[in-house]
């Protein structure tokens, strides 16, 4: 009979068993539970960094906190592997971000653990306040534990609901996981002991009942409260937080499961809001990764024994962020007033050079995407010229600043939005599904969707020169290299093959935005089709629009966003205000939240590719396809 490599491990399938293990197996537990997904990920991949960062971390709340009546909180949700685990879900890591696998991030349909759904950072806070209030109007003593990281902590949003939970006292502990030392390398035997100290109750009775003592003597019980304040200031630098109304306790190391477990027993008994700030190490137990934790964030498949992440390809063909982030140098070098703004995508969003060739022009704004976008255009004001490099689906947190600090004020930002589309394996959270519809109405404002490298370049320039808001919107992955593209005109598109039908055969022609040509030029090699790059959402070409029209019985448009609102919606409403009879056949995005898988699963998931269109095509032509509206006349 063979061992088990993990014999504590495979002993767990919830948290009430992991509550019921004697002490002295719990850091045996934590070895096991390191390897595991060191083991696993190699194989599978997925995010990987950050999560052994949070093994002894998830083992001490679980251990601590009647999960899941007590409400445990992620933010973000990248390091939330342990916990999958831990609560039923170890024999299906190997899945994760699989097409129908385990989610990337925890989400409430998967496991009654996962008390609330993230992809977004900087959202736990609130949400746990939400559900300690809620707590709070139903009686109930349950616990609510918020989990933020440092990077999460630079949004606005955090401090909007710290500020809100001091001001309402509520029973709420946030959980600082300082895994950069970015507040305060102050780890060891002394702050150890001291959280210890702070956290029990016999502190907080003595705490209290000093208060109650003191409130005669006002200025007294201010001298004592300012004493405590500077003594937490001096060994924890926590003297904001209990500004705000929490009870800051740490830091303390995040490894140690003795001082883990002890201070969150302690408080656990107490009421109100706490603080507690930890500090750990990201890819925590792989030499590797506690190196390089960028580069070990995300990973495919790779040689845990050797250490090593798989080589890129030689001569592969670049993406677009990489190509954006060499037209970004050349622009710079170009113009002086041009700079580069990136609400901490500096890698995702292809900026590493430029931040190297030009750090003065380079600004990382941390998880601010509101403050990223009127930041652009306060410098746009006077007289910069600001390129916002941001992911399709982060804008969406700065909706409103896009459309009054940049579209009314008519100010040059240029938005290089990547990931436009379905994006593989991040799932729901991270899809850019909806910028063609949320951008596409904004007065002022020019849309563009390049299918290649080169359309790209051109667009980018294009948007720069135009000195007007614009923005260039591109999918994850691979640029085509088609050199011999005719070059991009404002406003046109190009028409790059008529079909000539057989008598009597219906006369098709695809509409493509962006990078869904490749599909159009993949059905058209099955069937009689005329392939239209339309270019250009905002403005429309619509003498392209009308000369298809014109000569064709059905104009089909392909787009890899939601339909609702979108580039297809932009040709139906154009052709309905000309008083065209011409059918239309819109396919995009469904109205449904598309889950996790690569991205070739994802559009066949949602009849968006070759097979897909052409199956759609013909249900059209029969007359079975209701959804699908024709042109008003």
């Amino acid at each position: 009979m063979t061992r088990s490599r993990y014999p504590l491990l495979e002993s767990i399938d919830s948290p009430a068993q992991l509550r019921a293990l004697p002490g002295g197996q719990l850091q045996p537990l934590a070895d096991e539970l390191r390897r595991y997904l060191i083991e696993t990920l190699a194989e599978c991949g997925g995010h990987f960094a950050a999560n052994l960062g949070t093994v002894e971390l998830t083992l001490a709340l679980h251990r601590v906190f009647d999960t899941p009546e007590d409400r445990l909180v992620w933010d973000v949700g990248h390091q939330t592997y342990p916990h999958k685990i831990l609560t039923g879900r170890r024999a299906r890591l190997g899945t994760i971000r699989r097409h129908q696998g385990l989610a990337p991030f925890p989400k409430r349909a998967e496991s009654p653990y996962d008390t609330f759904g993230v992809g977004h950072s900087s959202t736990s806070i609130s949400a746990a306040l939400g559900m300690a209030l809620a707590a709070q109007a139903q009686g109930s003593n349950r616990q609510v534990v918020a989990v933020i990281g440092d990077g999460a902590l630079t949004a606005g949003m955090a401090y909007e609901a710290l500020n809100h939970a001091g001001h309402l006292k509520a029973n709420l502990l946030v959980i600082l996981n300082d895994n950069e030392m970015s507040i305060s390398p102050n780890v060891g035997g002394l702050n150890n002991y001291l959280a210890r100290i702070l956290s029990s109750r016999l502190y907080s009775n003595v705490r209290e009942g000093g208060k109650r003592m003191l409130e005669p003597v006002p200025p007294v019980r201010e001298l004592a409260r300012r004493a405590e304040e500077h003594m937490k200031g001096f060994v924890g630098g926590g003297t904001l937080f209990e500004e705000m109304g929490f009870n800051y306790i740490g830091p303390v190391d995040g490894h140690d499961l003795d001082v883990l477990i002890g201070t969150l027993g302690n408080l656990r008994q107490l009421e109100g809001p706490r603080f507690l700030h930890i500090v750990t190490r990201k890819g925590k137990g792989f030499g590797p990764a506690e190196k390089d934790p960028v580069a070990w964030h995300g990973v495919t498949r790779f040689d845990a024994a050797g250490g090593k992440l798989p080589p890129k390809q030689a001569g592969a063909p670049a993406s677009y962020s990489k190509v954006f982030g060499d037209w970004l140098c050349e622009a710079a070098e170009a113009d002086e007033r041009v700079v580069g703004i990136t609400p901490a995508m500096r890698e995702g969003s292809g900026l590493v050079d430029f931040e190297r060739r030009f750090p003065a022009r380079y600004f990382d704004v941390g998880i601010a995407e509101q403050h990223a976008v009127t930041l652009a255009a306060g410098m746009a004001a006077d007289g910069l010229r600001p390129v916002v490099a941001i992911y399709s689906t982060f804008l969406q947190r700065a909706y409103d600043q896009a459309i009054h600090d940049v579209a009314v004020q008519d100010l040059p930002v240029l938005f290089a939005l990547d990931r436009a589309g379905l994006v593989g394996a991040d799932g729901a959270t991270h899809h850019g599904a909806f910028d063609l519809s949320f951008l596409r109405c904004l007065p002022n404002l020019t849309l563009m969707t390049p299918a290649s490298a080169q359309e790209a370049r051109q667009m980018l320039s294009l948007g720069l020169e135009r000195a007007r808001p614009a923005a260039v919107r591109y999918p994850r992955g691979t640029a085509p290299d088609e050199p011999q593209a005719p070059a991009v005109e404002f406003g046109r598109g190009v028409l790059e093959r008529t079909a000539a039908t057989r008598p009597g055969r219906p006369r098709i022609a695809l509409l493509a935005f962006g990078a869904m040509l490749t599909v159009a030029r993949e059905v058209a090699g099955q069937r009689e089709a005329s392939v239209a790059n339309m270019r250009f959402v905002k403005p429309l070409d619509t003498g392209l629009i009308d000369h298809l029209a014109a000569d064709h019985d059905l104009l089909v448009t392909l787009e890899e966003n939601a339909l609702a609102g979108g580039a297809g919606s932009a040709v139906l409403e154009y052709l309905a205000g000309a008083g065209e009879a011409t059918r239309v056949l819109m396919l995009g995005l469904p109205d449904a939240f598309s889950e996790h898988g690569s991205r070739e699963e994802l559009l066949a998931d949602v009849g968006l590719d070759a097979a897909g269109v052409l199956a759609a095509i013909e249900r059209r032509l029969a007359g079975a396809d209701p959804a699908a509206a024709p042109a008003a006349g």
